[in-house]
C-alpha cells in the first residue's frame, strides 16, 4: 500500500497551540488518524446525559478530494462513556472555520475534561464523488434485499 504523503494545512487559532497544547500528531507509526486535544483556558464540565462543543484552537484545510472525519477515541468511547454529539464529525475540503468537537456524556456522571486532554482523533480519506442517476430498479445481487442490517449469517 502507498505511504502517499499529502499535506494537512492546520492553522493555529490560540496561542496555546505548540506551547499549552500539541498540535495535533499520529501517537505511533501505525495510527491512521491524528490525536486532537481540548484547547481549554480551564476544565470542562459535560454533564450527565448533556453535550458540550470543545474547542481544538485549529482550523484545518483538508486537501480537495479528502474529507477529515473526526471521530470520538476509543478509550473516551468505551471507558469513560464520551461519544461524539453527532456520531462522526465530517470536515470538508472547501471549510476553513475553526475546528470544534461535539461530545456527549452518556453516563449518569459529570465527567470533566481538563485542558490538553486528548479527545478524538482526525482521519483524512479521499472522497468518492459518483455522478447521481435514478433508476427505475437496482441491478440485482445474489443477496438482493435480504439480511438488512447483517448479511444474514
Amino acid at each position: 500500500m502507498s505511504n502517499q504523503k499529502i499535506p494537512l494545512l492546520i492553522q493555529a487559532l490560540s496561542d496555546k497551540i505548540g506551547r499549552e497544547i500539541p498540535l495535533p500528531y499520529y501517537a505511533t507509526d501505525g495510527a491512521a488518524a491524528v490525536d486532537l486535544h481540548a484547547c481549554l483556558d480551564e476544565p470542562m464540565i459535560i454533564p450527565a446525559g448533556g453535550q458540550v462543543v470543545v474547542p481544538t484552537g485549529l482550523a484545518v484545510a483538508v486537501p480537495e478530494g479528502y474529507v477529515g472525519i473526526v471521530a470520538v477515541r476509543s478509550s473516551m468511547g468505551i471507558r469513560r462513556g464520551i461519544t461524539l454529539s453527532n456520531a462522526i464529525g465530517v470536515i470538508d475540503s472547501d471549510y476553513r472555520g475553526p475546528l470544534g468537537v461535539g461530545l456527549r456524556n452518556t453516563t449518569g456522571e459529570d465527567y470533566v475534561l481538563q485542558p490538553g486532554d486528548r479527545m478524538a482523533q482526525l482521519l483524512v480519506v479521499p472522497v468518492l464523488r459518483p455522478e447521481i442517476h435514478l433508476v427505475e430498479a437496482l441491478p440485482e445481487t445474489e443477496r438482493g434485499a435480504g439480511g438488512f442490517g447483517s448479511t444474514g449469517r
